[in-house]
């Protein structure tokens, strides 16, 4: 095997782990309960994205008044994310009227469930560069897009996060099969780590449907190579492995973030503590 490719570094998951796996789903409505209800069972971790000004709308999907979903959410080890504060089209208002919908929804969520929500999903995928800018300016790290890749690849660009698919795609069920038999650590040459990010609405599950995302959970739950965590988590530790420091000859690593990141070169998987510098081992 030619020494080059274990010259290469790749970025490993928490636990070393090569693949990870993420759920959206949008709206805060009734149904939402009986779908954390399958995630817990399953171990796994889903982000939720709420509006701020549309509770107790029941005809509109079923959507739970602010006490329920308060209840709903607040223990919970799932994200809660931004939806924008009316369900909008985020690029279709002035611009003033965008920054006021995306920092209503922020301020409400993080007053009423006492923690920092960083995350969003755009409604109605309704965006553009100066949505972006935006969120950027106003402490959002992350926006979710509802434009399908059917890939499993890591996002470039956070404000344009693209899901591999929606529950309803009928490649669901073979793209798990696909994202489960993949073995990146065995690869000659496409060695990169895998996301497979499913999004969607709990209500549509409704429709006599919800043995899709319980076969789903059943498939791909359990496996000692994926990581299982909300849509921040992924975003924070990616960010964190892009912030590593590297020497020139590229053979001592240093952490500058606060989250401990897993890198992997010549075949050996290194965990870099937050402030910790790290040197390589030479020998394969």
């Amino acid at each position: 095997m030619f020494r080059q490719m274990f010259e290469e570094k790749y970025m490993r998951f928490e636990g070393g782990k090569t693949k990870a796996v993420t759920f959206s789903y949008d709206d805060g409505v009734v149904a939402d309960k009986r779908l954390i209800e399958i995630l817990d069972k399953y171990g796994l971790k889903g982000t939720f994205n709420l509006n701020s000004l549309l509770f107790g709308c029941e005809r509109w999907h079923g959507r739970m008044d602010e006490q329920q979903t308060y209840l709903t959410f607040y223990s919970r080890p799932h994200e809660i994310a931004l939806h924008g504060a009316r369900h909008i089209y985020l690029n279709k208002v002035p611009l003033p009227e965008a920054v006021n919908e995306i920092v209503q929804n922020r301020r409400y969520l993080e007053d009423r469930f006492d923690r920092i929500v960083r995350g969003m999903a755009y409604a109605y995928n309704g965006y553009n560069q100066d949505i972006k800018e935006v969120l950027k300016m106003t402490g959002v790290a992350y926006a979710r897009t509802t434009n399908a890749t059917r890939t499993f690849e890591i996002p470039q660009d956070f404000w344009e996060w693209n899901p591999t698919c929606h529950h309803t795609d009928p490649e669901l069920l073979p793209l798990a099969e696909r994202f489960l038999s993949l073995s990146p650590e065995s690869e000659f040459k496409m060695r990169e780590p895998l996301l497979f990010y499913v999004w969607g609405h709990s209500y549509e599950f409704d429709d006599d449907n919800w043995g899709v995302i319980e076969e789903l959970a059943q498939k791909i739950s359990g496996r000692d190579d994926v990581w299982y965590a909300t849509n921040i988590e992924i975003c924070d530790y990616i960010n964190a492995y892009r912030s590593l420091v590297f020497s020139l000859d590229g053979e001592r690593v240093y952490n500058p973030s606060a989250i401990p990141v897993y890198i992997e070169i010549r075949g050996k998987v290194y965990r870099i503590e937050p402030a910790q510098t790290i040197r390589f081992d030479k020998e394969i």
